[in-house]
């Protein structure tokens, strides 16, 4: 009898032991794991337009008016315009129409970027705010919305330049535009400051008056009724000692997605000036019309 109650003992303990070990294994479970943080809100926009056919041939037809004095086969071509080689079509993609006529040539440029954050703690809009950001500065503007940190980092980024001691921002054209291949011995200034052809004063080339006084509402600038964000730089270049061309760039960004607009005019005669009010004109009126169609 006593035999039996021993091993009756012996199991009890055995079995309660097991018992506890159990219980301690799960209490550690659940005090190793970690707190779960929600993932940031994805972006509005999952796909991007087709941007060859973004532009109404009506508006083309305005844009570039060199290709009316082409034959009907010819104006279709340039009205299709050329896709830009782009290695995701859904995050980015791009369209440019041209046009020579025989007193200037036009050219158009789109892109289209959907930016796509692999953050989970940072949005999507967030991230394009942030490459948004980094545009604006390299344009030399800045704006109210711009953080500080996004801000440091912009300028982190750009060429201050060496030996002048002045900390001068270079202007750099974009991969994708046709400044962006020309040689060296290009110059390129902002509206109200580009070269001054022979025989022309500076101050004509962006005047509000006959007087001669320089027009504030064409310099480079933020634009605060396009988009979430947007800006307007415009751009003089020359090349060598006679050809110049302007390009006039919108930029702004509606959710996640940043929208592109380089509208640029080369005259045949070396000495004109392309007029700065009429191509800020019509690249903002693209622009607005690209904005609706995003908000449709």
């Amino acid at each position: 009898m006593a035999y039996v109650t021993g091993t009756a003992l012996l199991a009890a303990f055995v079995v309660g032991c097991s018992a506890d070990t159990g219980t301690g294994g799960s209490a550690a479970d659940s005090k190793s794991g970690t707190e779960t943080v929600a993932a940031a809100a994805p972006g509005k926009y999952r796909t991007l337009p087709e941007p060859c056919r973004a532009v109404e041939p009506s508006t083309l037809k305005d844009l570039l008016p060199g290709a009316a004095e082409l034959t009907e086969d010819q104006q279709r071509k340039v009205y299709e315009g050329t896709a830009a080689v782009t290695y995701d079509t859904e995050r980015r993609v791009g369209c440019r129409w041209k046009s020579e006529g025989s007193s200037s040539s036009h050219s158009l440029f789109i892109d289209f970027e959907r930016v796509v954050s692999y953050d989970p703690a940072v949005s999507d809009d967030d991230r394009a705010r942030e490459v948004y950001t980094k545009k604006e500065t390299a344009a030399g503007l800045s704006s109210p919305s711009a953080t500080p940190d996004a801000t440091e980092s912009a300028e982190s980024t750009e060429d201050t330049g060496s030996g002048d001691g002045k900390g001068k921002k270079k202007q750099t054209p974009p991969a994708d535009s046709d400044e962006s291949s020309g040689d060296a011995s290009e110059s390129t200034s902002h509206a109200l400051t580009g070269p001054t052809p022979e025989g022309k004063s500076t101050d004509d080339e962006n005047t509000a008056d006959g007087a001669g006084t320089p027009d504030e509402s064409l310099q480079p600038r933020i634009l605060d009724d396009l988009g979430d964000s947007a800006f307007l730089d415009d751009l003089l270049t020359r090349a060598g000692s006679t050809a110049q061309h302007r390009t006039v760039k919108v930029v702004f960004r509606t959710s996640n997605v940043i929208v592109t607009v380089e509208y640029t005019e080369q005259p045949a005669v070396s000495t004109a000036v392309p007029d700065s009010k009429e191509l800020q004109e019509k690249a903002q009126a693209l622009a607005r019309k690209l904005v609706d169609e995003f908000s449709e």
